[in-house]
């Protein structure tokens, strides 16, 4: 029979009441996680956007009020594939058209990867696809992505050692 592995822990109540923001800490957590691992967090206030963004990186929540009016949160791996995230306006990925650039940019510490995905974007035609690797998940780089008017929708490799992006040029 094979054992449990022990949710992980994280704390950010003390980030959170120091005015700081705990979204690096959160992701570098998940991050470490051993393959089926969960995270159990725990905040002072119910983390609501986070659930979306845990559940485009393949986790279930379940979130419960503890004492003092602070939460706590497991969040557990599902059983499936790594899913596709999407920006919001993404409509049909697999319908886009096959990518008229690739970039390799797993060797690249950020911000690189991100100047260099939007500078590719800027010379693509809208409607036009591109295709990109990196070594870890741009969360900083989707909501650039989609101020400009752009869609993507990316995931992790089979390994969850690499990401991978598609970014459709929207109109300027």
């Amino acid at each position: 029979m094979m054992s449990e592995i022990t949710p992980k822990v994280l704390d950010v109540r003390p980030i959170l009441r120091s005015g700081g923001e705990p979204f690096q800490a959160i992701m570098q957590a998940v991050q470490d996680l051993q393959p089926g691992q969960a995270l159990t967090l725990l905040a002072t206030f119910r983390p609501q956007p986070l659930f979306r963004v845990m559940e485009g990186r393949g986790f279930d929540h379940e979130a419960r009020e503890i004492d003092g009016g602070d939460w706590e949160v497991l969040f557990t791996p599902k059983k499936d594939a790594a899913p596709v995230e999407t920006s919001v306006d993404a409509d049909r990925p697999e319908t886009w058209p096959d990518p008229s650039e690739h970039l390799d940019l797993t060797d690249l510490d950020p911000p690189e990867p991100m100047v260099r995905i939007l500078a590719a974007a800027e010379a693509l035609a809208p409607g036009e696809v591109l295709f990109a690797v990196l070594s870890r998940e741009p969360l900083f780089l989707f909501p650039e992505l989609t101020k400009r008017g752009h869609q993507w929708a990316g995931n992790f490799d089979e390994t969850g050692s690499a990401y991978r992006i598609l970014v459709r040029i929207g109109e300027a």
